[in-house]
C-alpha cells in the first residue's frame, strides 16, 4: 500500500478525489482517471503536490480531497493491551428487542456460532469476509488488525441481541484503508440506508478541516444514526469522521467506566465516550484464538454506542440512550451494558 506521510496525516501519493463538476478543472493535471460508485479518483502527472491541486480546487468552488490513509482504531501501539488476548468462550447473545439494522465498514466479519445461522449473515457475500491476513495464501501470521470487524460485529450483538447486521469490507487485515473506498461503501447504502451506521475508523486530515465529500456522503443517509470512534491518539486534534457535525464521536473510558482512558481522544467534537478497556467480543478461529478474545480501543467504544442505537432505534442523540449520564468534563458516557 502505497503511503505519504504529509505533516501528521497520511494520504495516498499522487492521488485526489473529485466529483464530477471538478473534472475539467483538474484536467490539466491529470495523469488517468478512475470511476467507481461515484467517487472519481484522480492520478495526479509525477510533481504534482495532491494537497496543492485540493486546495486550489476549492477555492474554485469545488470539492477535492487528496485520498486520505483511514485506519481501524483499536489499540495496537505500546501498553499491556496492545493487541487481541485469547479469551474463553462467551454466551451467545440472547434477548428481545426490534431488529435495528446496523451498518458495519470494516475489516469484514468472519463465521461465528453467534450469527453462523442467522438470515443476515447468509445473505453477506465473499467479499465480506474478514480475512486472518492479505496474504492470499491462507498462512502466514495473523495481522495486525484482523478480527477487527468481527470483533466489533460481536459487541453490537451483545448490546443490541437480534440486531442485523450490513457489513462491508473496506480496511484490509492490516487496518487500512482509504477515504476513496469508504465514499464507495457510503454510496452503495443511499438506496436503502441502515439505522445505524458504525465507522470504527479515521484519520487526520492534511489540513485538520473535514473532507467535504465524506460529509456529503454521510448526509445522504438522513434517517442513520452515524456513530465514529474518536481515535486512539490521547490528543484534542481532530480525527475525522468522528469529528464531522452531525456525527456521533466516540471517546473511550477506562473499565470502570469512570475516566478517559489514557490512549483515547478528546476534546468538545467527542460527542459521547463509552468502555474501551478489556472487552470481550467474537474473533476469528487463528491458531490460540478459538473465536473469542480481549481487546481494548476507542473502535470499540464506537461499537458499543453504535448497539445502544440500535437497541433503542427511537433515539437520535446519545443522551437520549437508557442510562447515559454524564461525567465532569466529558459529556455523556453510555453504559457497556454488557
Amino acid at each position: 500500500m502505497d503511503i505519504q506521510a504529509v505533516g501528521a496525516a497520511l494520504i495516498r501519493p499522487g492521488q485526489i478525489l473529485t466529483d464530477r463538476g471538478a473534472m475539467s478543472a483538474a484536467a490539466q493535471w491529470t495523469q488517468a482517471v478512475a470511476e467507481a460508485d461515484g467517487v472519481f479518483r484522480i492520478r495526479l502527472t509525477p510533481g504534482v503536490d495532491p494537497c496543492e491541486i485540493a486546495l486550489r480546487l476549492r477555492e474554485e468552488g469545488f470539492r477535492a480531497s487528496p485520498n486520505h490513509v483511514l485506519a481501524g482504531q483499536p489499540l495496537w501501539f505500546g501498553g499491556p493491551a496492545s493487541r487481541p488476548f485469547p479469551s474463553e468462550p462467551v454466551e451467545a447473545p440472547s434477548g428481545e428487542g426490534t431488529p435495528a439494522t446496523v451498518g458495519v465498514l470494516d475489516t469484514g466479519i468472519a463465521d461465528h456460532p453467534w450469527w453462523s445461522g442467522s438470515d443476515w449473515y447468509g445473505r453477506l457475500g465473499p467479499e465480506t469476509v474478514d480475512r486472518p491476513n492479505d496474504d492470499g495464501n491462507g498462512g502466514g501470521r495473523l495481522a495486525q488488525q484482523a478480527g477487527h470487524g468481527t470483533f466489533i460485529a460481536g459487541l453490537i450483538q451483545r448490546r443490541a441481541p437480534g440486531s442485523v447486521l450490513r457489513v462491508a469490507r473496506v480496511l484490509g487485515a492490516d487496518g487500512l484503508g482509504d477515504e476513496a473506498g469508504l465514499l464507495r461503501a457510503l454510496n452503495r447504502l443511499r438506496d436503502n440506508p441502515p439505522q445505524v451506521l458504525n465507522l470504527s475508523l479515521g484519520c487526520h486530515t492534511f489540513d485538520d478541516k473535514p473532507s467535504s465529500l465524506v460529509a456529503d456522503a454521510l448526509a445522504t443517509l438522513p434517517g442513520t444514526v452515524t456513530v465514529a470512534c474518536a481515535g486512539n491518539t490521547a490528543s484534542d486534534r481532530p480525527f475525522w469522521p468522528a469529528a464531522l457535525p452531525g456525527v456521533v464521536g466516540v471517546g473511550g473510558l477506562d473499565a470502570a467506566e469512570e475516566r478517559r482512558a489514557p490512549f483515547s481522544a478528546f476534546g468538545p467534537w467527542v460527542d459521547a465516550w463509552a468502555r474501551s478497556e478489556w472487552l470481550t467480543s467474537a474473533f476469528l478461529e487463528w491458531g490460540e484464538f478459538g473465536g473469542y478474545a480481549h481487546w481494548s480501543g476507542t473502535s470499540f467504544a464506537a461499537a458499543l454506542v453504535s448497539g445502544a442505537f440500535a437497541a433503542a432505534p427511537s433515539a437520535r442523540a446519545a443522551a437520549d440512550l437508557p442510562g447515559a449520564r454524564e461525567i465532569a468534563d466529558l459529556r455523556v458516557v453510555v453504559p457497556a451494558g454488557l
